[in-house]
């Protein structure tokens, strides 16, 4: 076990963060096609998109109109879970496939309940990195990394991630709309695995995931192939295509992290701090998500 101590005020980048990497230029970023993090920066309203983003995301959205409603109710899953997490005690998160800040961000909901967490943001868009310049590695003991999780082993060893984040304690790694991108011959149980494997005993997995099913409580409830396809079909031409999975798949994906209740469900169902909302509006929510915690 680590003797590192982690309390503000004694720590050596309490007066500074640690900044994204930097030194990208225009050409490094890829605007021949939609990026997926670029899509769900219009579906949330923002506006750190190309055209092209806002063509293949208006597409989505024409075939499937709920998909900002499903954006925002994974976003507000991921606040729930991370808040939850700092209030159980975590001090260190590893934002995984960060994608377009959008405040409140991670290291802004973790200090609401524990002001010195400290949290890493990684993401494989040049534009991500530029953003978080300005927005994510401005405030003390946040950082960015420029990586892919499809290489755990790399981000893990990443000097910004060593310099922030200690193995030897738990951390909360949020692979939030995420795997949906990694395909089943990239092996997406894989690498949860391999995160695992360097993370101490009470570290969290906070993880969401597109569905294409419908909700089981929901009488009229069916898969809108029609609608299903059309989406599909948008990420084919994406920098990364999307793989719907259902409940079984999803709740796999978590391998040796233990689920806490309510398990795996559709994102306003984890632990809501508000309405519920109805059948029919659980059904539109594509996202399912749960956290799980390593024993």
């Amino acid at each position: 076990m680590s003797d590192r101590t982690f309390p503000a005020e004694h720590s050596p980048l309490a007066d500074h963060s640690l900044p994204a990497e930097q030194g990208f230029t225009a050409d490094e970023i890829d605007t021949s096609r939609p990026h997926p993090a670029r899509m769900y920066d219009y579906y949330l309203g923002g506006w750190d998109n190309y055209e092209i983003d806002r063509e293949a995301a208006d597409e989505v959205i024409r075939v499937y109109p709920q998909v900002r409603d499903s954006a925002r109710a994974n976003r507000a899953f991921m606040q729930r879970a991370v808040r939850d997490a700092a209030a159980a005690g975590i001090r260190q998160f590893l934002d995984l496939g960060t994608g377009i800040p959008t405040s409140p961000n991670t290291h802004e909901v973790a200090r609401e309940e524990m002001s010195d967490a400290r949290v890493v943001y990684a993401d494989n868009d040049p534009i991500v990195a530029t953003h978080a310049g300005a927005r994510l590695t401005n405030a003390p003991g946040t950082g960015f990394v420029l990586g892919d999780v499809r290489d755990p082993a790399q981000l893990l060893a990443d000097p910004v991630v060593r310099a922030l984040i200690d193995l030897d304690r738990p951390v909360a790694v949020l692979l939030v709309a995420v795997l949906h991108f990694v395909r089943d011959d990239e092996d997406p149980a894989g690498l949860v695995a391999a995160l695992a494997d360097a993370l101490p005993a009470g570290s969290r997995l906070i993880l969401s995931h597109a569905t294409g099913e419908p909700y089981e409580e929901y009488a009229e409830g069916r898969t809108d192939e029609a609608a299903r396809d059309g989406v599909l079909n948008v990420y084919k031409n994406a920098t990364a295509t999307l793989s719907l999975r259902d409940r079984v798949a999803v709740e796999r994906l978590f391998g040796p992290f233990r689920l806490q209740e309510p398990g795996v469900v559709r994102v306003p169902l984890w632990r809501p701090d508000g309405p519920v909302p109805t059948a029919e509006e659980i059904n539109n929510t594509i996202f399912y998500g749960g956290v799980g915690i390593k024993g």
